[in-house]
């Protein structure tokens, strides 16, 4: 068993619960916030069959897409400190764990 640990951004997570519920998969969701643009995410939590993981990750691919979004002079300057206008930065897609599980019950 593995246990998949997906950040997906907030505006993918109604799209990424439905369709891992929609393949058969249950998932717990956590609310969660970036720390380079500090936005909303979606932390997803999917228990599954070592040999299901692929199918999982390919789901959330499907569902999580990359954007640019436009990032305001302050954030702007907190990354660089040469940087005092806004900055276009690639946003969405997904940052995904995946761990051993050793047991798992649910009681």
């Amino acid at each position: 068993m593995k246990l998949i640990f997906a950040i997906v951004n907030s505006d993918d997570s109604h799209s990424v619960s439905s369709a891992i519920t929609k393949a058969g998969f249950r998932a717990t969701k956590l609310a969660s916030s970036g720390g380079f643009l500090s936005t909303g995410n979606t932390t997803f939590m999917i228990a599954c069959e070592d040999g299901k993981v692929d199918e999982v990750v390919e789901v959330i691919r499907t569902h999580s897409r990359k954007r640019k979004q436009v990032v305001s002079s302050e954030m702007a300057a907190s990354i660089s400190d040469s940087t005092m206008f806004p900055v276009e930065v690639s946003v969405g897609g997904a940052t995904i764990f995946i761990v051993p599980i050793e047991r798992i019950e649910r009681v």
